[in-house]
């Protein structure tokens, strides 16, 4: 018996789960884009500015204020996420306004915080 009680002693083969989970199992380019999108948005800063715009759309003045940092950073930062499709923008006169791109990045970071809500 193992002295380390998270390691399977078992030699038995589970093949109803093996085949199941690989029937499922996404292409490489699936796992490489999704971890792309979790290093994008595992910057502190960027994940501020998305607690930001999940509150509501801002232009980057308005991000700049809440954060207490430059327009410069607060753009350089929404032209990273932009890129990676997690906010859009949308031009009203000489204003931009940055919002969540779309439901789905609203919902992994409610989530998310909620799950680390609920850990504490």
């Amino acid at each position: 018996m193992s002295k380390n009680k998270f390691i399977c002693d078992c030699n038995i083969i589970h093949r109803d789960a093996v085949e199941n989970t690989l029937k499922k199992m996404p292409k490489q380019i699936t796992f490489n884009r999704l971890s792309k999108f979790f290093k994008v948005i595992s910057d502190s800063t960027r994940i501020k500015i998305l607690f930001a715009l999940d509150q509501t759309e801002m232009c980057v003045c308005d991000i700049a204020n809440v954060l207490g940092m430059s327009k410069s950073s607060i753009s350089h930062q929404l032209s990273t996420l932009r890129k990676n499709g997690i906010v859009k923008c949308k031009k009203s006169g000489k204003e931009v306004f940055y919002m969540l791109d779309d439901d789905h990045i609203k919902q992994v970071f409610e989530i998310g915080i909620e799950h680390i809500n609920h850990k504490k």
